[in-house]
């Protein structure tokens, strides 16, 4: 076989880095000094790299987040009453492995939507895939499946999915079959899947928001009692950035 024809070979294996690899292997005269097991070894972990960012940025894309947003870049002044050790401890993921879910709590501006993103981006690195909607558009999703006959497909989709971000959750009025909805997606997902939830509302108030009782009782069973809580207090970040952005006179 000629070198030619391997690399043809490399390309219809979707293995390029490889194949850029080994052509700076063969450029390269210090790999001479190498064995053949080490000099495979080094082509390997290239190509395993490059592999896992490729996945890392698709699951990143996936997502749809609607800001970029890192735990590296995570505010942790005292005012937001933010436990250091335990986001950081969030951001490996591990409730994501067990399938537990999280509520992000604050009031409107305390940077909810920038955490659960952090977390959500965190869960990506870590391998996971990740999904992020704001509820009202998520039940405007859900209400064209059910019109086109998708509903099923998309109700899958989620299902496979390993941490779904909610964000916004209760800020707007819903009707019995938003609510109904809803209880779709997190009954596919509970015991299976981890859920991020982001809501302005104070959790005592979420049953009032849910127009029936029964269905009430059911989303929040999946959601509430064995849920992490993380709790952002202090000024709206919105406007504590205006303010710094503003010129001083």
């Amino acid at each position: 076989m000629t070198i030619q024809a391997l690399y043809d070979q490399l390309r219809e294996l979707r293995m390029s880095t490889f194949g850029n690899a080994l052509r700076e292997q063969q450029a390269n005269p210090k790999y001479n000094q190498l064995t053949f097991e080490d000099r495979l070894s080094l082509l390997v972990d290239a190509e395993c790299i490059q592999r896992r960012e490729n996945r890392i940025k698709r699951n990143i894309r996936t997502a749809k987040f609607t800001m970029q947003a890192t735990l590296e870049d995570l505010d942790f002044s005292p005012s937001r009453g933010l436990d250091r050790r335990l986001i950081l401890e969030l951001g490996q993921s591990n409730w994501v492995a067990s399938r537990h879910s999280i509520l992000v709590l604050g009031p409107t501006g305390s940077g909810k939507t920038y955490l659960a993103s952090a977390l959500g981006v965190a869960a990506a690195r870590n391998g996971y895939s990740v999904r992020y909607h704001r509820i009202s558009r998520l039940l405007h999703t859900l209400g064209i499946a059910r019109q086109d006959g998708s509903l099923t497909k998309l109700l899958r989709t989620f299902a496979k999915t390993k941490l779904l971000i909610l964000d916004d959750w209760m800020r707007d009025t819903i009707t019995i079959q938003n609510a109904q909805d809803i209880l779709d997606v997190l009954d596919d997902r509970f015991g299976h899947a981890a859920t991020l939830i982001a809501s302005q509302v104070p959790v005592a108030d979420w049953h009032l928001r849910i127009p029936d009782p029964t269905l009430a009782d059911a989303i929040l069973d999946r959601i509430v009692h064995s849920a992490h809580r993380v709790q952002l207090e202090g000024e709206s970040q919105r406007k504590l950035r205006a303010q710094r952005s503003m010129p001083n006179t």
